[in-house]
């Protein structure tokens, strides 16, 4: 019972949407923002878990899969089209809402949270070609080695730039530290994005096979590990260190801050043996977790030195 429970939220991706939520409440501690409405919560919940789950739900329901993920989808193929039915009416409904009741605050809103707002769903569309084929031939799902930066873009947007977007649309004019919200972008990014390389490791046969150049491909398992996935990391953990002097932090948020960098660090050295598709999951997809909880606790003890 709790292996199925366990399959459910983490193949449903529904662990996936708590983490956008989670991220988004990080964004909103750290820049010392305001939290945003119920409704865009539920919105930011929804539209996730349903666009994750778009890359399963055509998995073939009389061909058995030799992927757990893909043969859960199979197994639960009646479940999966209904819950995403669900999602799509309440993702829309509650864009309507938001529109209805904030629409003379989208119309005022600045060219730049336009432009950022626009930009979003539309790299996300990108990501697995929605877009027609007549207006654009491209999709970021099979770009290789950029794929990983594609996602790590993505998240960073949704969790990072959307709640304050969502702020000047809720509550009129709002003010973000500029400076901390670029750099807090660029942490979610690359944070994200190494994320993204170490669910690669997981796809490395499939995607071989597919002739899709991923890091995993291009240099194989070890080599992703030692000279992609730890330098990445490495810089991130200086980059957070010469931020923290540079804003004059205490070493006490410094120190919740930097404790993701230090776990992520050592899963990825421990990633040299393959794992199964559940580790990937609640252990990587929990590092998200870990870094939104650590952002948080590390605000509750802000000063400057």
């Amino acid at each position: 019972m709790g292996n199925r429970i366990i399959k459910f939220i983490f193949f449903g991706n529904y662990f996936i949407g708590f983490l956008a939520i989670v991220l988004s409440l990080e964004t909103s501690f750290q820049l010392r923002l305001h939290f945003n409405s119920f409704v865009y919560y539920l919105l930011l919940f929804c539209g996730t878990v349903m666009y994750y789950t778009y890359a399963y739900a055509g998995t073939p329901v009389f061909q058995m899969q030799a992927n757990p993920r893909s043969e859960w989808y199979r197994q639960h193929a009646g479940f999966v089209k209904f819950s995403q039915v669900i999602l799509f009416v309440v993702t829309v409904l509650s864009g309507i809402f938001i529109v209805i009741k904030h629409w003379h605050n989208i119309l005022k809103m600045p060219l730049q949270y336009w432009l950022a707002g626009a930009f979003i769903p539309i790299a996300a569309l990108l990501y697995y070609g929605l877009l027609p084929r007549s207006f654009i031939k491209l999709n970021l799902r099979n770009t290789g080695w950029l794929k990983a930066f594609v996602i790590g873009f993505v998240w960073a947007c949704a969790v990072g730039l959307l709640p304050v977007i969502m702020l000047q649309i809720e509550r009129g004019s709002y003010f973000a530290d500029p400076v901390l919200q670029v750099w807090l972008f660029i942490k979610n990014w690359m944070f994200c994005t190494v994320n993204a390389i170490m669910f690669d490791l997981k796809d490395y046969a499939d995607d071989s096979n597919k002739q899709l150049k991923t890091f995993v491909v291009r240099f194989g398992l070890r080599k992703t590990i030692f000279f992609v996935l730890i330098p990445l990391l490495l810089i991130g953990f200086f980059s957070m260190v010469a931020f923290a002097q540079y804003r004059h932090f205490s070493w006490i948020p410094l120190a919740f801050n930097l404790m993701p960098f230090i776990l992520l660090l050592m899963v990825a050295y421990s990633m040299h043996r393959p794992k199964k598709i559940l580790y990937y999951l609640i252990v990587i997809d929990g590092l998200l977790l870990v870094k939104a909880v650590c952002g948080i606790l590390g605000m509750q003890f802000f000063t400057h030195v």
